[in-house]
C-alpha cells in the first residue's frame, strides 16, 4: 500500500531520502509532547542543542550544574569557567571555594540539611552548583530534590537570572548522580525530580542518549498522560 504524498519537505533537493533516521547511528526519535499547558507548567527538553554553545551565545542567564570540594577539572563547571572570557573564576578556584564553603559549615552549621547551593558568577551567566555533600561520592535524587528546591527559590522573581537551563546529571564524570541501587536512575526520574522541586526551566540532554534512537521520546515534561495509559496496559 503505497504512502499519500507528504505536504511538506524538510531538504532540498533529494536529501530528504539521504538523511533517513536509520543509517546513523546516534540520533534521537522525537514525539509530539502534549499540547495545551499552560506557562510555568512544563520543563523543556533540550534535544540535539549544544549548552555551551547555547551559553556562549548568551541564551541564558543561569544555569545549574554539579560541584565538589575534591576535584572538578573534568566536570562541565570546568568547561563553562574555562571558556567564559569575562570569568576570573578557574577550575581550581572553583574547588577551592566549595571546600571552604564546606569547611565553614561544618562548624557554623553542622546541622543544616545538605546539599548546598553555591553561587558562581561569571559576570555574563551565573553558575548554580549543587554541592555534592561531604564525604560521598556521588549526588542522590534525594540530594537533587532539595538542590532543586534551594533552586527554584533562588530563581523565583529574579528576573535577571531568567532564563536558566540545568544539565541533565546523568553520565557525570565529576559528579555522579546514582540510585539507591548504586545505578544512574533515568532520565525520566530525573526530570521529575527536578520538576517536582519547582523547576521550570531547560534541561539538556547527556550524549549518551543519543544511542537510544528506537525509543520515542518527548521534547517537554510532564510526558502526556498517553504514556501512563500504555504503562498501565491500555491501548
Amino acid at each position: 500500500m503505497s504512502m499519500p504524498p507528504l505536504a511538506c519537505r524538510l531538504y532540498d533537493d533529494d536529501a530528504d531520502t539521504l538523511m533517513r533516521s536509520d543509517v546513523f547511528a546516534d540520533h534521537a526519535t522525537l514525539l509530539p509532547g502534549a499540547s495545551g499547558q499552560r506557562a510555568g507548567e512544563r520543563v523543556r527538553i533540550m534535544w540535539g542543542q549544544d549548552l555551551l554553545r547555547d551559553l556562549l551565545d548568551g541564551r541564558y542567564r543561569t544555569v545549574v550544574c554539579g560541584v565538589n570540594d575534591e576535584d572538578n577539572s573534568h566536570g562541565i563547571i570546568a568547561q563553562l569557567v574555562d571558556m567564559m572570557q569575562t570569568s576570573q573564576w578557574t577550575p581550581r578556584t572553583v574547588t577551592s571555594y566549595a571546600r571552604m564553603f564546606q569547611e565553614s559549615v561544618s562548624v557554623h552549621a553542622a546541622g543544616d540539611r545538605e546539599p548546598y547551593v553555591l553561587k558562581y558568577d561569571l559576570d555574563s551567566v551565573l553558575i548554580l552548583g549543587i554541592l555534592r555533600p561531604k564525604g560521598r561520592q556521588h549526588l542522590t535524587l534525594d540530594d537533587l530534590y532539595r538542590g532543586f528546591r534551594t533552586v527554584s527559590k533562588m530563581l523565583g522573581d529574579r528576573r535577571e537570572r531568567q532564563p536558566a537551563a540545568a544539565v541533565s546529571f546523568l553520565n557525570a564524570k565529576a559528579n555522579r548522580l546514582l540510585g539507591p541501587d548504586g545505578v544512574e536512575p533515568s532520565f525520566e526520574s530525573v526530570l521529575r525530580t527536578m520538576f517536582n522541586a519547582g523547576f521550570r526551566g531547560d534541561v539538556y540532554t547527556a550524549p549518551a542518549m543519543w544511542k537510544f534512537g528506537h525509543v520515542g521520546v518527548f521534547p517537554t515534561y510532564p510526558f502526556p498522560e498517553g504514556l501512563e495509559r500504555m504503562r498501565g496496559g491500555s491501548s
